[in-house]
């Protein structure tokens, strides 16, 4: 029998993930180095100051404690401001511009530049902008220009992936990752500026993945070359790289169809059919990542990758796909009524507390093995907030159609 604390709308369900959300806040209050950039944490939140001060890391601190500032939590908004400044500060590159994908522990700049940092530029200045946080406004316009000059192709409504340090050299890799990021960037700040240009770009995004996971029995080509042609071969010697994992990724299935949905409700929503057509492809993501990725390999948890036919290659299980399991099984149960996806919810709640809270030094483990006991081959320590902080968040949001951070005003 499941317990009410797992079960979605009941008081005890809202008060555990009100206690998690309280946990993660105090948790990761010591992010913050003397210049803003964000350390990566280790297993009980102390700071690893060996390691590199990452910009994306310290964009989700700030997209974080930007929210923690609107939901009332006290000193949040001097940490999402510190953040801020990092961003502003040692993490952009002052001569060549953009950002810097980190700097090392003694502060020398990380190579090349990233879409996949831009776009977390992008959605931490839009959160910041929220709160009135000091350098957001500056943050989030120079953001865009930097996204639209070096990444963003018009012509092919997608975006590219990795330039060298100078801006000179683009690679010929493009992918799926940095572009559903960027999707949450765009419609975060279509809702934050009210800029409906911003909203049409992610539908663009949206369309073109939509095609390629229908194509492919809805599992999304994760890879590609500079023609948008997928390489679905990629990493196959090297199948747990943290950013580039060979085959499918459930866990991006399952964060695709929640961004998906947000966009089809704030897009058109008085459009039922188109509007419709999408929430079907949100499904079909969901239940295919869910089929492939839950309890695959006879134990609970979803397995990291599988292979294209569904077959687990890293049995792994990584916190952020069941971060993006909780919310997108409540929001799917929110627009569809449906009751089962209530209960995937309960399920992979209850798997939560047993499984990847960490009840003694708070957290979620990041990552666990196949048999579901601690593993850091991927993901030692734990990095951010981010994903386990918005699971706390959305299964509650007011509005599915509205980006996480705007949705607490309403």
């Amino acid at each position: 029998m499941i317990m009410k604390k797992y079960e979605i709308d009941t008081i005890e369900n809202k008060e555990f993930l009100c206690a998690l959300r309280d946990d993660l806040l105090s948790f990761g209050c010591r992010f913050a180095s003397e210049n803003g950039s964000a350390y990566y944490l280790g297993d009980d939140g102390t700071p690893w100051t060996d390691r590199p001060r990452e910009t994306w890391i310290t964009c989700r601190m700030a997209h974080v404690y930007s929210m923690g500032e609107i939901l009332g939590r006290k000193g949040s908004k001097q940490l999402a401001e510190a953040a801020i400044r990092g961003i502003l500060g040692e993490l952009h590159d002052d001569r060549n511009d953009g950002w810097y994908a980190g700097v090392t522990a003694d502060g020398c700049a990380l190579p090349d530049k990233m879409c996949y940092t831009h776009a977390f530029v992008i959605l931490a200045a839009s959160s910041a902008h929220l709160i009135h946080a000091d350098g957001a406004d500056e943050l989030l316009r120079h953001a865009y220009e930097v996204y639209d000059r070096y990444f963003w192709d018009e012509r092919e409504g997608m975006a590219a992936d990795v330039w060298n340090t100078e801006f000179t050299v683009l690679s010929d890799y493009r992918g799926v990752n940095s572009n559903m990021h960027s999707v949450e960037a765009h419609l975060a700040a279509a809702d934050v500026l009210q800029n409906e240009a911003f909203r049409i770009r992610a539908g663009r995004i949206i369309d073109h993945v939509i095609k390629w996971a229908g194509e492919n029995n809805w599992r999304i080509p994760e890879h590609f070359n500079k023609e948008w042609k997928p390489d679905l071969m990629l990493n196959r010697e090297r199948p747990a790289d943290p950013f580039k994992p060979f085959g499918a990724t459930p866990g991006h299935g399952i964060e695709w169809a929640r961004l998906i949905v947000q966009y089809a409700l704030s897009a058109h929503r008085e459009d039922k059919q188109t509007c419709g057509q999408y929430i079907e492809a949100a499904v079909n993501l969901y239940d295919r990542a869910v089929s492939d990725g839950w309890f695959a390999d006879g134990a609970p948890g979803i397995c990291y990758t599988t292979d294209w036919n569904g077959t687990p290659v890293v049995h792994d299980r990584m916190h952020w796909t069941l971060a993006e399991a909780i919310n997108t099984s409540a929001i799917l149960y929110r627009i569809t009524g449906k009751e089962r996806y209530a209960e995937d919810y309960a399920m992979f709640m209850q798997y939560l507390d047993e499984k990847v809270v960490d009840h003694e030094n708070g957290s979620w483990f990041h990552q666990l093995d196949r048999n579901n006991r601690l593993t850091v081959t991927v993901w030692p320590g734990k990095s951010d907030l981010y994903h386990a902080f918005q699971a706390t968040v959305i299964p509650y949001s007011k509005e599915p159609g509205v980006s996480i951070a705007p949705s607490l005003l309403l």
